[in-house]
């Protein structure tokens, strides 16, 4: 608990600096991606409180990436990352193998990644994945957290695997609802939240540096003591954003 306090203070102590970011310029080919008028009228409506050309621009996404996406769900971010690295980049979207051996469990992503031409599905035991390429960035949205449910926790294998699987100064971006500080994974399954430290302490863990934070996502308004799905904050909650960079060493795990 000491460390998860001293990170705690590191978080604090970035904000300032995370709104600075927060105001920068947006990419052209960022702006392009999210104004595309192909993209579902759904999504375009919940761009107000996701703010994905500042989180795209944040997490530094640029045209010619190869980027690994997990957990896609309905493909919110992917058509966004689609567009923004375009035909020289490409889009490995990861899900758990086990989305592959249901009865059209994959009939969604896969006629998506068909439509844009530059995303390729992976089904995969995500704590140990390969991919066919190293890649430029990594990128998780709402779900870190979800890798400290169920039965064996795979949050380690994960972190682990990502690294492996980036280019050396390559980016692993996170975003999520925040917890209460100090409350750790405590939430993860209750409120289905996380303490952006306990992020930061677990993914720098594995050898990752933490590259830079953003507060664009904060709501003072969210007291992080409901559920994401809770009426009162649905669509609201105040959500963490931070970027993460493999300097080329990864951390000895052994003993």
């Amino acid at each position: 608990m000491r460390r998860l306090a001293s990170i705690a203070v590191i978080v604090g102590l970035s904000l300032a600096g995370a709104a600075a970011v927060a105001q920068s310029a947006v990419p052209a080919a960022v702006a392009a991606a999210v104004a595309d008028t192909s993209r579902p009228e759904a999504d375009r409506a919940r761009d107000v409180h996701r703010k994905p050309a500042e989180i795209v621009a944040f997490a530094g996404v640029k045209p010619g990436d190869k980027v690994a996406e997990f957990l896609p769900g309905g493909g919110y971010y992917t058509r966004i990352l689609s567009k923004t690295v375009g035909a020289g980049g490409h889009v490995y979207v990861l899900v758990p193998a086990g989305f592959a051996q249901r009865p059209g469990g994959l009939d969604g992503l896969n006629a998506l990644a068909t439509q844009l031409g530059n995303v390729t599905v992976v089904a995969t035991d995500l704590t140990n994945f390969t991919l066919p390429e190293p890649v430029d960035l990594a990128w998780t949205s709402e779900n870190y957290h979800d890798m400290h449910n169920g039965p064996t926790p795979s949050f380690a294998g994960v972190n682990e695997s990502t690294f492996r699987a980036l280019k050396p100064g390559g980016i692993y971006f996170v975003e999520d609802h925040a917890a209460v500080a100090g409350s750790g994974t405590t939430a993860t399954s209750t409120l289905h939240r996380i303490d952006p430290a306990a992020v930061i302490e677990e993914v720098s863990s594995v050898g990752f540096t933490l590259d830079g934070q953003s507060d664009v996502l904060a709501n003072p308004a969210d007291p992080k003591t409901a559920g994401v799905r809770d009426p009162s904050i649905q669509g609201e909650t105040e959500k963490l954003a931070l970027r993460f960079r493999n300097n080329g060493l990864a951390a000895n795990r052994a003993g």
